[in-house]
């Protein structure tokens, strides 16, 4: 009855943390452990209350203001300059872009939102198709949640009650390898089809462009450096993040107005409530889960159809591949670690780093495949295009990111190569 309830939640088109909160209430009165209730609200608090959390809307913050401060824009036109005027320029113009903005949003719906609205219309001026032009900016969107700062990573981090810090430096060999494939996948399909070239800039521009970008260089150099260096933690680093774009958006770009400050921290604290209250829903959820003894229901089973460790994180791939297309990332994310990652260290022995980055590029996966899908349908509202030719025209990226997951899986040497 639980499952019906929480399939019937999800059919009729709830919010998913409202989907979370209910189930676990529907839990409660089935079960007849109604003095659960007593309990239910500290449960909700306890899924926030924790500091590494609060690296979440600083780095929302970090965002808005960078997209308020032209800091984007000269981001972009920096991956220009490094690009030239080749088949396609455009395509690794766009994944170039998206791949400095990954490492300041660290959220993929976020960097979609916003690198839609800036790299389509470009691109469609430039003679691309604006089906391609979605497709390859969703595509690029999941690189966010993989190179550091990754809001999946701090959640995960907490979790598993493992370092945010070294999880951050754990995804950076598989962000690049994803880069990598996406660059590879764009290169195959300049050779097929007939792409614009991109605009042929002289040796001053290219210069121009580059010094414009090297303040805006500064944000992902402050985060991803100070977490690297141990000079602070992820959330020290997403506050000095905040006000280094703050003063590189007003006093060297003179963008950013100070009266835009309270409309800036208005988003931001919006889009952070929304995260935050599906984390507390999902904790209640997963608690749920925990006093059902589900995780070692689940333990026992998969032990009769996975005998090594790569089987098993194999079998994960397959069922979070599915997980991923009906649940939201951050809310999956939460149901499956205290029920599967217990099992991956204790019975396999496999490295907490190495599952929980395979684990949160899986689940990122379903951001962009329906029925959930919700990267898909930001880049299909924002660009204008139905979302059948977008997913169409995204599935050599889709097929890629599913090939490096495998590489991870079998082979965490390219997770915890940089942590020793």
């Amino acid at each position: 009855m639980v499952a019906v309830a929480f399939v019937l939640l999800l059919l009729l088109g709830l919010p998913i943390a409202l989907v979370l909160a209910i189930t676990a209430i529907v839990y409660i009165y089935l079960s007849g452990n109604e003095v659960l209730l007593l309990s239910y609200a500290q449960q909700l608090f306890s899924g926030i209350e924790s500091y590494g959390l609060l690296a979440i809307p600083l780095f929302m913050l970090v965002g808005e203001i960078m997209h308020e401060g032209g800091i984007t824009r000269r981001l972009m036109d920096a991956a220009k300059a490094c690009v030239g005027a080749i088949r396609g320029g455009l395509l690794y113009v766009n994944l170039l872009a998206n791949m400095m903005m990954a490492s300041i949003l660290g959220s993929a719906a976020a960097q979609i939102a916003i690198m839609t609205q800036v790299m389509v219309p470009e691109m469609e001026k430039s003679g691309y198709r604006r089906d391609l032009a979605a497709a390859t900016t969703a595509a690029a969107g999941l690189l966010s949640p993989i190179i550091p700062p990754s809001m999946l990573f701090v959640i995960y981090g907490v979790l598993a009650q493992i370092s945010i810090g070294d999880m951050f430096i754990a995804g950076i060999i598989p962000g690049l390898l994803m880069s990598a494939g996406f660059l590879f996948v764009i290169l195959l399909l300049g050779l097929k089809n007939p792409y614009p070239r991109g605009e042929r800039l002289t040796v001053r521009q290219r210069l121009r462009f580059l010094a414009s970008g090297m303040p805006a260089a500064l944000v992902p150099i402050v985060i991803v450096g100070s977490i690297v260096s141990g000079l602070a933690s992820p959330t020290e680093s997403a506050a000095v993040a905040a006000l280094v774009a703050l003063l590189v958006g007003r006093f060297v770009y003179r963008e950013f107005r100070f009266d835009r400050m309270g409309e800036v921290l208005k988003r931001a604290a919006a889009n952070s409530a929304i995260i935050l209250f599906l984390i507390a829903t999902a904790q209640v959820f997963g608690w749920v889960i925990i006093f059902e003894q589900m995780p070692q229901t689940v333990a026992a089973w998969v032990q009769t159809v996975a005998a090594t460790p790569t089987e098993f994180m194999l079998l994960v791939l397959v069922i979070l591949l599915i997980l991923g297309c009906v649940i939201d990332a951050i809310a999956a994310l939460i149901i499956v670690v205290p029920i599967l990652l217990p099992i991956a260290t204790d019975s396999y022995g496999i490295d907490p780093f190495q599952f929980g980055v395979v684990v949160c590029v899986n689940l990122v996966l379903g951001l962009l495949t329906p029925p959930v899908g919700s990267g898909l349908f930001i880049a299909s509202a924002l660009s204008g295009v139905k979302p059948g030719p977008i997913f169409r025209a995204i599935w050599p990226f889709l097929l890629s990111t599913v090939l490096v997951l495998v590489l991870l899986s079998v082979e965490p040497w390219f997770v915890t190569v940089l942590l020793r």
